[in-house]
C-alpha cells in the first residue's frame, strides 16, 4: 500500500511539474510584431506627491507643462473631498482638470472606495462601521461628482474604483462585493452613457474576468519587478504572451476586446517606504534602462495604451537628487512613443 502510495504522489507530481513546464512555455511564446503606435500617458496622485514632500500642484502642472501626455488618469480621494460628513470639497479636483482641460490634456477620473496609491481605501473614517450608511454615502457622493463633471470636455473616461476584484490594501473588509461595484456602474450609465467606463484588475494576480465583463474598457496593472519578503526581489517570468492569453481568455469569457494597461511600472517597488532606500537601492527595481525595458515589452502585448505609474518619483528624483534621466527618458516615450 505504502508502495502504491509513493508510486501515485510520483505521478501527481510529474504531471504537475509537465503542466508547468507547458504553462511556462505559453507564457514565454516568442511574440511576433509589437504596437510600435501604442501611446504611453500618465497616472498622477496628489497624495503620493504630499508624501514625497512635493508640491502636488508644482508637479502636476510641469507634467502638463513638459511632459504633455494626451492623457492623464487622476483620482478623487473620498476621503480628500468628503472630510465631514455631508460636506464636499472639490477644490482640488476642480483645479486639476480645469488645468488638464486648459492644456488640452485627456482626464481619465477614477473615483470609488479604491482607487490609486496605498493604502488602496479612502473611506471617510465616519463611515467605516456601518456598511450599508457606507454604501449608500459612496453613491451619493459618486452621483454628486458625476453630475459636477459630466459636461466638462477634459474628461473623457470614467474609471469606477481600482481593482475591485483583488484583495489588496489597507481595506475595511467586505467593504467592495461586486453587487456594489454593479450598483456604482449603473449609476454612471444612468448619469451619462457617453463616456466609456474602465474596470480594473491586477495583470499578474488575477484572471480579469469579473472586471472585464463589467468594463467598456478594461484596465490592467503591469509590472516586472517587485519586492516579497521573504524572497526579496522577485522578477515575474512572464513574456508578453501571457499577457496575450489572458486577453483571449476575457475574449472568449467576458466578450471584452478592449484593453488598456492602466498601471504600467515605471517606479522602484522596493522593500518598505521608498525615501528609506538609497537611489541604488531604489534602482535595483528600476531605473532608466529597465524603463526602456519595460516599455519594450508593453507595446509586444499590443494593448491599445498604457498609463506609466511613477511620475511623482521621476519629479523627486529630478528635484530633490538632480538626477532628470528617469524624468528626461519618459519625457522622450510619452512624446515620441520610441
Amino acid at each position: 500500500m505504502a508502495r502504491f502510495l509513493l508510486k501515485f504522489t510520483g505521478r501527481i507530481l510529474l504531471v504537475l511539474v509537465v503542466i508547468a513546464g507547458l504553462l511556462w512555455i505559453a507564457f514565454n511564446w516568442p511574440v511576433r510584431g509589437k504596437n510600435e503606435q501604442m501611446p504611453f500617458h500618465i497616472s498622477f496622485s496628489q497624495l503620493y506627491a504630499n508624501s514625497l514632500g512635493l508640491d502636488w500642484k508644482e508637479v502636476y502642472q510641469e507634467i502638463l507643462t513638459d511632459l504633455r501626455p494626451q492623457k492623464i488618469r487622476i483620482a478623487a480621494y473620498w476621503t480628500e473631498i468628503e472630510k465631514e460628513r455631508g460636506g464636499y470639497n472639490w477644490d482640488d479636483l476642480d483645479w486639476m482638470i480645469e488645468q488638464a482641460g486648459e492644456s488640452g490634456t485627456e482626464v481619465t477620473l477614477a473615483f470609488g472606495i479604491k482607487v490609486p496609491r496605498w493604502p488602496e481605501c479612502f473611506i471617510p473614517e465616519f463611515y467605516l462601521d456601518d456598511k450599508e450608511m457606507r454604501e449608500e454615502a459612496l453613491l451619493k457622493y459618486e452621483k454628486l461628482l458625476l453630475e459636477r463633471y459630466k459636461d466638462n470636455p477634459a474628461i473623457t473616461m470614467w474609471q469606477v474604483e481600482n481593482e475591485p476584484f483583488l484583495p489588496f490594501g489597507n481595506c475595511v473588509k467586505g467593504a467592495i462585493d461586486a453587487a456594489l461595484v454593479d450598483r456604482e456602474i449603473a449609476q454612471v450609465k444612468s448619469i451619462d452613457s457617453s463616456r466609456p467606463v474602465m474596470v480594473t484588475d491586477s495583470g499578474e494576480l488575477s484572471v480579469w474576468v469579473q472586471a472585464a465583463k463589467r468594463a467598456d474598457i478594461f484596465g490592467t496593472t503591469l509590472y516586472r519587478i517587485i519586492y516579497k519578503e521573504p524572497f526579496g526581489y522577485v522578477y515575474y517570468p512572464l513574456g508578453p504572451s501571457f499577457f496575450k492569453i489572458k486577453a483571449l481568455i476575457i475574449k472568449v469569457f467576458a466578450n471584452q476586446g478592449r484593453i488598456v494597461v492602466s498601471e504600467l511600472q515605471a517606479e522602484p517597488w522596493s522593500k518598505g517606504w521608498i525615501l528609506n532606500n538609497s537611489i541604488e537601492e531604489q534602482y535595483r527595481s528600476m531605473n532608466p534602462e529597465k524603463f526602456v525595458e519595460i516599455i519594450e515589452y508593453t507595446k509586444k502585448t499590443k494593448f491599445e495604451e498604457a498609463y506609466l505609474w511613477g511620475v511623482e518619483w521621476w519629479y523627486w528624483l529630478k528635484e530633490e537628487k538632480a538626477k532628470p534621466e528617469m524624468w528626461d527618458e519618459a519625457r522622450r516615450v510619452i512624446q515620441t512613443g520610441n
